[in-house]
């Protein structure tokens, strides 16, 4: 069965994003903005963790199916973890992507300390097909807000995602998050004018997100 979205907009469904994106028909997005697992095994300091951050085997699947669902010359930009990079270009490339530019948002505190204080984020711009230089460029190291974590373990700042929406997703376009926790990424796409769809496994965070959109076009 091939669905469109044009009946799930500014919505988060529940379940593995894989199967689910195999349903819908493609070239349904304008941008896709995500923040999936890094593949750290990942464990806040309260003993949180993020479903299969301890395998790999949904990288490769779920890029393919991302890449098919945007659009021709179009953006994705996808956070990753440094020491499994290679495991993720490797997954974007043969999805059919292109690294077209990175970005480091630098932290003004230390997430975790090993041989380095680790001070920042970091996700690659992806391209499909032949795209067009944005606008206005965004800078490529930009500062990070602290959220404190409280709807997510790795909750990402709506500061540094709504800009990146702005700049690589047309005004009215479509905002897709198949790995989207608490929904920050889809109450950035609605502030900034765009409509969005998100994907979660975890059915808690899949709660929250829903309730921050239905707050979100409640005020």
């Amino acid at each position: 069965m091939s669905l469109s979205f044009g009946n799930k907009r500014n919505q988060v469904l529940s379940g593995d994003c894989v199967p689910i994106m195999r349903q819908i028909s493609g070239a349904s997005v304008d941008f896709i903005l995500t923040d999936p697992p890094y593949l750290v095994r990942y464990r806040s300091r309260s003993g949180q963790t993020i479903a299969n951050d301890d395998r790999d085997g949904w990288l490769e699947p779920a890029f393919a199916e991302m890449y098919r669902l945007l659009k021709p010359g179009s953006f994705c930009v996808s956070f990753y973890g440094w020491n499994a990079a290679d495991k993720f270009i490797g997954a974007w490339r043969k999805a059919g992507f292109r690294i077209v530019g990175h970005i480091v948002f630098r932290k003004k505190y230390a997430s975790s300390t090993g041989f380095l204080q680790y001070r920042h984020e970091q996700a690659y711009l992806l391209a499909k097909g032949a795209v067009e230089f944005p606008a206005e460029p965004l800078p490529d190291v930009m500062d990070w807000s602290y959220t404190g974590n409280r709807m997510h373990p790795t909750q990402k700042p709506i500061s540094i995602l709504e800009p990146l929406i702005k700049a690589f997703c047309p005004l009215n376009g479509v905002v897709l998050d198949p790995f989207c926790g608490s929904g920050s990424t889809l109450v950035a796409a609605r502030r900034a004018g765009r409509s969005c769809i998100g994907i979660e496994l975890d059915e808690g965070h899949h709660g929250t997100a829903e309730l921050r959109l239905v707050l979100l076009d409640a005020a």
